[in-house]
């Protein structure tokens, strides 16, 4: 995660993005919520084809917040960007909030999303501001799902594939586009089962490394079928005990063109990375 974990280990301990943003994380609720005004109407079906409907519409921007309780003071992680679905590939310029500290403001990550890899420039911490670290993504325990402060686009429409206990809430404005809103939970497990090859290994791993497979979500699709916004509530184990992440993904602009271009091997960062 951008911020520290403890509770992941290996690989994810050797990618904070900034030390010290959080220096230890308190627990917070993150149950499913409560149904009782859901109702009988929409598609329960289409939350478990979101994944598909982007890979053929093409491209998106995207907006993302992750959310965190640490010390009593509720954080949040900014990105945002565009992605293209088609090639799996995406663009975010992540924005640290303050250390609980009150130290000065980090500067923007540039991260670029992959199916095999995380890459990310300014991440600090020993790295040269010219360099960037390459991270594989089925090497974190996560499986990047909250690592770089930001879910992967297209993996969080996958996670649905695991959707079950799905409840139809109704219909709403978001953004001025009418959408459905649904609400139930996951298995990531469940979705590494059912997702493509291309999403199934970074998936297995976040399987394996979080407190809890089940994790709750929302989600909101357009008359077309296009996932518009998600909110998933994850759950990890931070110095033995449980603490709750909200990331939330949104898209828009269905279509625009992104052009992404992956770093050649001479500006990867080879030397460590202070934690």
């Amino acid at each position: 995660m951008v911020v520290r974990q403890h509770g992941l280990r290996g690989a994810a301990l050797a990618v904070m993005a900034v030390a010290g943003v959080v220096a230890a994380a308190a627990g917070c609720s993150g149950g499913v919520g409560a149904m009782a005004d859901a109702r009988s109407g929409g598609d329960p079906g289409a939350v478990r084809k979101a994944a598909d409907v982007l890979l053929a519409e093409g491209s998106s921007k995207a907006r993302t917040s992750m959310e965190m309780a640490a010390g009593g003071t509720r954080l949040t992680i900014r990105g945002e960007g565009g992605y293209d679905f088609g090639k799996r590939m995406g663009q975010l310029r992540v924005v640290l909030p303050k250390d609980p500290a009150g130290a000065s403001e980090h500067r923007p990550i540039t991260e670029l999303l992959s199916p095999a890899a995380l890459y990310m420039k300014n991440r600090g911490a020993g790295v040269p501001a010219d360099k960037w670290v390459r991270i594989d993504s089925t090497s974190l325990e996560d499986g990047n799902l909250v690592t770089g402060g930001a879910t992967d686009p297209l993996t969080a429409a996958e996670l649905l594939r695991g959707a079950r206990n799905v409840m139809y809430v109704g219909e709403q404005d978001l953004a001025g586009v009418r959408v459905s809103h649904y609400r139930g939970v996951t298995g990531i497990g469940r979705a590494a089962k059912a997702a493509p090859p291309y999403a199934r290994g970074a998936l297995a791993a976040a399987a394996r490394g979080f407190a809890e497979d089940t994790v709750p979500f929302d989600a909101y699709l357009d008359e077309s079928g296009r996932l518009r916004k998600v909110r998933h509530q994850f759950s990890y184990v931070n110095q033995g005990r449980p603490v709750a992440v909200a990331s939330t993904t949104l898209l828009y602009a269905f279509g625009a063109p992104v052009v992404i271009t992956l770093p050649p091997s001479d500006d990867i960062f080879a030397g460590e990375i202070k934690t």
